[in-house]
């Protein structure tokens, strides 16, 4: 048992475990419905959500090096396994799962997982939102009792239909489910709002539904567990689809993961998150679920996030949580056989709506960065994930060189002196519009040169340098602090014998373009 070390003090093991008992026991009860629910989504048996959750408590639980994230079956990846089992099977799918653990296991090794970090937030909000318009627009289906379509446009083209033809018991069901989700999130805070609120509305639906003596369509789990395990199979054919099926699901799972682990380490002051740790063990509980027929894993910042705030200490919160996993599924399978799949349904369309999260999307449009976003949701939802994720990244990095080109130099003439001012972010792309500003400068003149620079790279560098020596060659003067003491950016700039003190972001100077 692990001594936790918080700032100034350390909690003994045993005041440790007197936290994080329960607190495991709130984060059982958020994911034991979304496991199952995430599972309806991925078009895939109950029963494989259930594993992946066990798998991800007990295997990232002991090996991961975020101790207070909670991994398991996740919302983000549903719609690539439902693609997956459409395309390829459930078998495959499996496979596919077990082999992008040993994709994560490799990066994890090679301490990449920093390299995750790198991708805009404007594109992993993006790609969530898409997922989740996703999966509401299919789940709403089985919430009017019918069933989910193929694609989003097709769902779409489907809802008049059912609405038109709707099966009573399980649209009632349904819709209470995401009433006492709601109404859960509007309550006063006390001991009554302690209760998750996925609980509380799947355990009242299925109270309702009991009562009411509903005939509707119900989880079903097999009755032998062990029996039940349905080994991975390779491709017979088709090893294209399989291997880009592979490094995507690696690289999303892997993304989410890390990012959801940096989200939990802002919501607590005990030990920081060892990334490369928690991406190689991300990989092992992977390729574990894949091989016992679970579902991909990934950490999740919903039971992350309930996980903080009930009080745990140390890791052995999630590892718990697994554990209960585990004895529910053994021991009481049964009780989750009362479960309305309308029930479920109307859970996931809840969860759904809450990954299109109104402030990320404000504080993206005060960024700047919302077309990213809106590129990513519109490729997620009308094409593919990939296609999405693809797109985001494209127009991300068509921002980032219109930013590195947005250099402003302003040339003016002040009595037979010229005075320029260069400003912005000076690098290779914008090097073209400074050598066109500075040519209106005519050779011989007397030039005070202003450089207020918030970045400069070796090309922006090399093309000042230049200009400056051959202006002064063809008879001219300028006057600039020494480009060296900008490029090195050493100690403390002095002003030039002019008077002119070049203004240069102490904290956004790169070389050579890198940063």
């Amino acid at each position: 048992m692990e001594t936790v070390k918080n700032p100034g003090r350390a909690v003994s093991p045993w005041k440790a475990l007197a936290a994080d008992l329960p607190a495991s026991l709130v984060v059982f009860l958020v994911a034991l419905p979304l496991c199952m629910g995430i599972a309806l989504a991925s078009g895939a048996p109950i029963i494989s959500g259930l594993i992946a959750g066990v798998v991800g408590g007990l295997v990232v639980g002991v090996f991961g090096g975020a101790p207070l994230q909670v991994s398991g079956p996740a919302a983000g990846l549903a719609v690539m396994v439902f693609g997956f089992i459409q395309q390829l099977g459930l078998a495959t799918t499996f496979a596919i799962v077990a082999a992008a653990g040993l994709v994560q296991m490799l990066l994890g090794g090679l301490k990449v997982a920093r390299a995750a970090l790198a991708i805009s937030p404007a594109v992993i909000h993006g790609m969530l939102a898409g997922i989740g318009i996703l999966i509401v627009l299919g789940q709403v289906h089985i919430v009017l009792g019918g069933a989910p379509q193929s694609s989003a446009w097709q769902n779409v083209r489907a809802l008049p239909g059912q609405l038109a033809d709707l099966h009573g018991p399980a649209a009632v069901l349904g819709v209470l489910t995401i009433g006492l989700l709601v109404l859960w999130q509007v309550l006063p805070a006390g001991r009554l709002k302690a209760l998750p609120g996925p609980l509380v509305a799947v355990v009242g639906a299925t109270a309702a539904a009991a009562l009411w003596g509903a005939e509707v369509a119900r989880v079903q789990l097999p009755e032998n567990l062990l029996g039940s395990f349905q080994m991975p199979k390779l491709p017979e054919g088709n090893w294209g689809t399989f291997l880009a099926a592979v490094l995507s699901l690696a690289l999303v799972a892997s993304a989410e993961s890390l990012l959801c682990a940096v989200a939990t380490d802002k919501m607590h002051t005990g030990p920081r998150a060892n990334l490369d740790r928690e991406l190689f063990a991300q990989g092992l509980a992977n390729t574990v679920s894949g091989l016992a027929g679970g579902l991909p894993i990934s950490g999740v910042i919903v039971r992350s996030a309930a996980n903080v705030g009930a009080g745990a200490k140390t890791r052995a919160s999630g590892i718990l949580h697994g554990v209960w996993l585990l004895l529910f599924v053994t021991m009481l399978g049964a009780v989750a056989g009362l479960v309305p799949l309308a029930v479920l349904a109307g859970l996931l369309v809840v969860v759904g709506v809450k990954l299109v999260n109104v402030d990320h999307i404000r504080e993206l449009h005060h960024r700047g960065e919302l077309p990213v976003y809106l590129v990513t949701v519109a490729g997620v939802v009308g094409i593919n994930l990939l296609a999405g994720i693809g797109l985001g990244l494209l127009v991300a990095m068509l921002r980032l060189l219109w930013h590195l080109g947005s250099v402003r130099v302003d040339v003016r003439q002040k009595g037979e002196a010229y005075q320029v001012s260069v400003s912005g972010a000076l690098t290779f792309v914008g090097v073209p519009k400074l050598s066109t500003a500075l040519a209106q400068v005519p050779a011989g003149a007397r030039v005070e040169l202003d450089l207020a620079l918030e970045t400069l790279d070796h090309s922006g560098h090399e093309a000042l340098e230049n200009w400056c020596d051959t202006h002064r060659k063809t008879g001219g003067t300028v006057r600039v602090e020494s480009l060296e003491d900008i490029w090195t950016h050493k100690g403390t700039r002095k002003a030039s014998a002019s008077g002119l003190g070049p203004r240069v972001s102490s904290d956004n100077l790169v070389s050579g373009g890198a940063q």
